[in-house]
């Protein structure tokens, strides 16, 4: 990954969204696989810097949630990148154990679909494994 310390911002610069969060894309520092997505406010991105570790704002509980709390698979954090418009950033870590609620290395392993040579969408085979 090509990252140019000359653009470095603070986490002010963002582009927070309405409700003051802005979306967090996981990735392994390591393989390069993405594990999950969340969302993070002022306060989650102050804390992961501080600890070193990821936390994030949960939606639905209206909460701050610190990844791996119960299940001991916290993400050590390698490093946080802003995208060209600084409204997604990405989350580079070293994951502990699963990212996935579901016991799955990443949380995106549920394919849609694939385009067929007709041009048409079809169902991807329950066989495909993205693991």
């Amino acid at each position: 990954m090509s990252i140019e310390p000359s653009l470095a911002m603070r986490p002010d610069e963002l582009t927070w969204n309405e409700r003051g969060l802005v979306p967090a894309i996981v990735q392994d520092a390591h393989t390069g696989q993405v594990l999950m997505h969340a969302y993070m406010n002022r306060e989650s991105l102050a804390k992961s810097l501080e600890t070193g570790e990821t936390w994030f704002w949960s939606r639905s509980r209206q909460m701050l949630w610190h990844k791996g709390m119960t299940s001991g698979h916290v993400q050590r954090i390698v490093e946080i990148v802003a995208d060209c418009d600084a409204d997604v950033i990405l989350v580079r870590v070293e994951p502990a154990g699963p990212a996935c609620h579901t016991g799955r290395t990443s949380c995106f392993h549920r394919p849609l679909a694939r385009r067929l040579e007709e041009g048409a969408l079809g169902l991807v085979s329950d066989e495909v494994d993205l693991q």
